[in-house]
């Protein structure tokens, strides 16, 4: 038995041998490192993606804006943006990709986890990483060296916290010695985590306690021999989901262009890449606008119509 086929947010977006659908925010194309972030055309696009069938909405915690990155995501705090978009939205899934384990806190990201998953009413799909910015962690005056081992810790206490009343917890960061609580529990006693990339795991580790996997753009081939090595090791389904930048032509016609992290290309094409993706085992694919030469209500629109037929959300 799956553990969460009740979680709305990981039945809408994950079933095994299916690939869903899911957009990048911010819902806008733009130039440079900082989108606009109109919050009522981001609204009015979030809800037109709900009503299409877009199985999720994607942010990404970047905490600092560095130029030489290129780009702060959403730019919001992911969990004050989430219960935003939670607050105006009913059914679509809400996920990280992916909150920053070593910037933060394991029973601060704990509780707010669990405060937007409860909120929502079990829509959040929780993205981890370690964050990779040697810039960042300057900032944050953490060690690098020990990103992979807050991590760890990470992944330990939320499970147990959410799980557990009291728990008895001593790592490096937490001393909870069972006279204390944290609230609020998950309404499943726990949330759907997944690793994104490799966040310092061997694949052995990701495989035994990850409720699943965030890759990065690969071509279909290059995915398919990871996937397989992921599900080697695991115990029953643990989904695949990954990224993919689109500039979406006019022309449905138009062949692939590589742009970065994705390809320009009209939505035939796109079509039959989702589909190779899906036969490779790929789960789910977030889409990202950013560098899209057409207003982002128009590519979303014309995704709706003819994109997400073919990989619509599961309920």
């Amino acid at each position: 038995m799956n553990k969460f086929e009740k979680h709305k947010g990981y039945i809408r977006t994950f079933q095994e041998n299916k690939l869903t659908l899911g957009l990048a925010v911010p819902l806008e194309a733009y130039q440079g490192n900082v989108p606009e972030m109109d919050l009522e055309q981001q609204i009015k696009l979030a809800k037109l993606a709900e009503d299409a069938d877009f199985a999720s909405l994607m942010v990404r915690d970047i905490p600092l804006n560095d130029p030489s990155f290129g780009d702060v995501g959403q730019m919001y705090d992911p969990w004050i943006y989430l219960s935003h978009i939670a607050a105006h939205t009913k059914k679509i899934a809400l996920g990280t990709a992916s909150v920053i384990t070593s910037f933060q806190h394991p029973l601060n990201l704990a509780q707010s986890a669990a405060s937007l998953d409860k909120i929502s009413g079990e829509r959040l799909l929780f993205g981890l990483a370690t964050g990779d910015r040697p810039i960042e962690f300057d900032a944050y005056n953490v060690e690098r060296e020990k990103r992979a081992a807050y991590y760890r810790e990470a992944f330990y206490v939320m499970k147990e916290v959410w799980a557990k009343s009291f728990p008895t917890i001593q790592t490096s960061r937490v001393s909870l010695t069972g006279g204390t609580d944290l609230l609020p529990k998950p309404v499943l006693g726990d949330i759907p985590v997944f690793v994104t990339g490799f966040s310092g795991q061997s694949m052995e580790w990701i495989a035994e306690n990850s409720d699943g996997l965030f890759g990065y753009p690969r071509n279909p081939a290059q995915q398919d021999r990871l996937i397989k090595e992921y599900r080697s090791s695991a115990d029953g389904f643990k989904p695949f989901a990954q990224s993919l930048h689109i500039d979406l032509s006019e022309d449905p016609n138009e062949g692939p262009r590589p742009i970065h992290l994705g390809f320009r290309s009209g939505h035939k094409f796109l079509i039959e890449f989702l589909k190779a993706l899906q036969e490779a085992g790929v789960n789910h694919v977030y889409l990202n606008n950013k560098y899209s030469h057409r207003p982002a209500e128009e590519v979303i629109q014309e995704l709706a119509q003819e994109v997400v037929p073919h990989f619509p959300a599961i309920t």
